[in-house]
């Protein structure tokens, strides 16, 4: 996969040089660069910015400078066009995984109080990765990054970790544990240790749908649960344990 990502602070990516995502670029399987749309202004001091028509506080950033470093990135027509702003679509793991199936993805960061609406004549859709607001699009391009690139193929080694993981069936995932068996008097589950894989698929079942009962229940209505897992909910909500 390659992934063009247009920004003013170049700086802020200094963190995909690492882990996974190093670890995805050394094996070629994902190639990243970073382009300050700065050096295509046509302004003599390279402004890229300027008052909004109709008044209003802060300042807008013009569309030339993004749309000609858009149109400077080999390939841009068939890529598939991002744009990182609050008023998109709220970002998912299925969003997730269908552009981790992408060839070549371009983001757009926006900044200051926004970018001149005409960018989305020049992208092919507009992404939020939340309900809150950032002051600029590079930490949520991030997001999308490390997002997609670890569901490529081969990239986390094992390729059961993308399978089980949160949200991917609309359910938080099951608590883990490692060694030591017990730690300042808190021990792992006795399940955990039992040897009994069905208990062990079960307890893990259990606490999945515990957890995204007590902290997401929203995702539930979106979930596909089987009569085992409405057997447990109906445990969970009279406040049982496993």
């Amino acid at each position: 996969m390659r992934v063009d990502i247009i920004t003013l602070f170049p700086e802020m990516f200094s963190g995909l040089n690492s882990s996974i995502i190093k670890r995805a670029h050394e094996k070629q399987l994902v190639n990243i660069k970073i382009h300050d749309f700065r050096l295509y202004s046509t302004d003599k001091n390279r402004r890229v910015d300027d008052y909004s028509y109709g008044g209003g506080a802060g300042m807008i950033i013009s569309v030339q400078p993004i749309t000609d470093c858009l149109r400077a990135i080999r390939g841009y027509q068939t890529a598939q066009k991002i744009l990182m702003a609050p008023a998109g679509k709220v970002y998912t793991q299925k969003k997730a995984a269908a552009l981790s199936r992408e060839n070549h993805i371009i983001i757009i960061c926006g900044h200051y109080e926004g970018i001149d609406a005409r960018i989305e004549e020049y992208v092919d859709e507009t992404i939020s990765i939340g309900d809150y607001i950032l002051t600029g699009g590079e930490i949520a391009a991030t997001v999308i990054v490390d997002s997609v690139v670890r569901l490529i193929p081969g990239v986390l080694g094992n390729e059961d970790s993308a399978s089980v993981e949160s949200f991917d069936n609309m359910l938080l995932e099951f608590p883990q544990y490692t060694r030591p068996q017990t730690f300042e008097g808190i021990s792992v589950p006795d399940v955990l240790i039992s040897g009994d894989h069905e208990k062990i698929r079960q307890y893990r079942r259990y606490k999945s749908l515990e957890r995204t009962y007590q902290n997401r229940p929203d995702l539930l209505a979106k979930a596909k649960l089987t009569d085992e897992d409405s057997d447990f909910l109906n445990k969970i909500k009279r406040g049982e344990d496993f």
